[in-house]
């Protein structure tokens, strides 16, 4: 974790913060300089702005800040960003302390793999009393390794660079980590996975991730995330422009792969496993078709409608072997449709599930949390629109409507035995950096499904 967040500090300025009425209020209590200099800067507790109130030396002496009602973490990630370099203590605690602290913190994350640090200094805060300081690293952490694995170039993240970290992750949390790779898939039984990564082969096998921990006896957990590293669309190939972000193809396991180190790291008392179809979709002389069929894990003949809807196709397979378990929660996160994002914007996951009361449960975390979701339908009568002629499912029908509902229904036809399942369709991308956000990969999703997931287990 970074370190704008401290312990003690015998420097720290008070940081008071207002909504733009409680300010009105607040102000009449002011020294008449106070309020002169207040006005003379234009301050109004605006949401994010900031005002440095100096001593008789002119150094600062306590700060105002300006906050939205009600205020979320991204409120103190906006605060902390417009500071200038100095250490602050909240003069008075926040609503929800725990939140403010990741907000802050979170404004200061940057992804600079590749070039030298800015080494700007940062505002430091003293820990809110009463922040769940555990809770707030191991968020920070997993959203940072979300974010970081989703900003790598494709070159350096691959099927074999997502399964090590991976692995890192559950050395770190003593859990087991296997990892099934190249032609070995097809011997397990993993033809999805296996067909849509051949082309890739030679270089950048496709490999099935299985992560295990947790006691016997426990609940069981079990993510799947979507790990397509780079995607070309196969032979039915992308246009350039929109190849530019398929880097972020594996957002969905970027994102599993965060939750799971925060659970491990809480400590939940559960049954976790994860697994990550992890490929390449290349094009190469043994590139899958349009027209083909193959036989997935599940038994279902599939029928390729589209190379470039090739990452449902590995989802069947991982889903398939989650299902056979029967796990009391199966959650599956990709960034599947653009179905989604024209119906729902960049922001918004949508959610697909099959138990209400586990979809009412997520979308009351995601308001919690600021980090929402939005609901839409698995709405049968299109599942006809996956019908094939020759074989029991097409991967992409005939039909332009509706994407994003009839991926959802395409993997909901391998999900036959767990009866709570839930499917986010995910952007995983910031595109206009916000306060906390800068533009880059993006762990939407994380935080509410955390939240969701120590309330259902505890």
């Amino acid at each position: 974790m970074t370190q704008p967040l401290i312990d003690k500090s015998a420097k720290a300025a008070p940081l008071a913060c207002f909504t733009a009425a409680g300010w009105e209020l607040a102000a009449k209590r002011e020294p008449a300089t106070t309020r002169a200099w207040a006005a003379a800067q234009g301050f109004s507790a605006r949401p994010g702005q900031v005002l440095l109130l100096p001593d008789a030396s002119g150094k600062p002496q306590r700060a105002l800040a300006g906050l939205p009602e009600p205020a979320d973490l991204w409120s103190y990630a906006a605060i902390a960003a417009a500071l200038p370099a100095g250490d602050y203590q909240f003069a008075t605690a926040p609503a929800d302390p725990s939140a403010a602290a990741l907000g802050w913190a979170l404004a200061f994350y940057r992804y600079e793999r590749y070039r030298k640090p800015a080494g700007k200094a940062a505002a430091r805060l003293v820990w809110p009393a009463g922040a769940n300081q555990a809770r707030v690293r191991a968020l920070y952490d997993a959203i940072a390794l979300a974010r970081d694995l989703i900003n790598a170039p494709s070159n350096d993240m691959g099927p074999a660079e997502l399964a090590e970290a991976a692995q890192n992750v559950a050395k770190q949390h003593k859990a087991e980590c296997r990892v099934i790779s190249g032609d070995a898939l097809l011997k397990a039984n993993y033809p999805l996975i296996h067909m849509v990564g051949r082309a890739a082969s030679k270089a950048r096998a496709p490999r099935l991730i299985d992560l295990r921990w947790g006691k016997a006896g426990a609940p069981k957990l079990t993510l799947v995330g979507k790990g397509v590293c780079f995607d070309s669309g196969g032979l039915d190939i992308k246009p350039s422009s929109g190849m530019l972000l398929m880097k972020k193809d594996m957002g969905g396991a970027a994102i599993m792969l965060g939750l799971a180190q925060a659970i491990m790291a809480l400590k939940l008392p559960l049954r976790l496993r994860l697994l990550i179809p992890a490929v390449e979709n290349a094009i190469s002389a043994d590139a899958f078709r349009p027209g083909d069929i193959v036989k997935s894990r599940k038994g279902l003949t599939v029928e390729i409608g589209n190379t470039d809807a090739e990452g449902r196709l590995i989802l069947a397979d991982a889903l398939a072997e989650a299902d056979g378990e029967k796990p009391d929660l199966l959650l599956d996160a990709a960034t599947l449709t653009g179905a989604a994002r024209v119906a729902l914007g960049p922001d918004l996951p949508a959610l697909f599930s099959t138990d209400d009361t586990l979809a009412e449960a997520m979308l009351a975390a995601g308001r919690a949390e600021a980090d929402p979701f939005w609901r839409l339908p698995l709405y049968t009568p299109y599942r006809e629109y996956l019908d094939s002629k020759i074989a029991d499912i097409n991967n992409a029908g005939d039909t332009p409507f509706a994407g994003s509902i009839t991926a959802a229904l395409f993997l909901r036809d391998f999900v036959t035995e767990t009866k709570a399942w839930a499917h986010l369709d995910v952007y995983a991308w910031t595109a206009r950096p916000k306060a906390g956000r800068p533009a880059g990969g993006e762990a939407m999703g994380l935080r509410a499904l955390l939240h969701m997931l120590e309330r259902h287990f505890r």
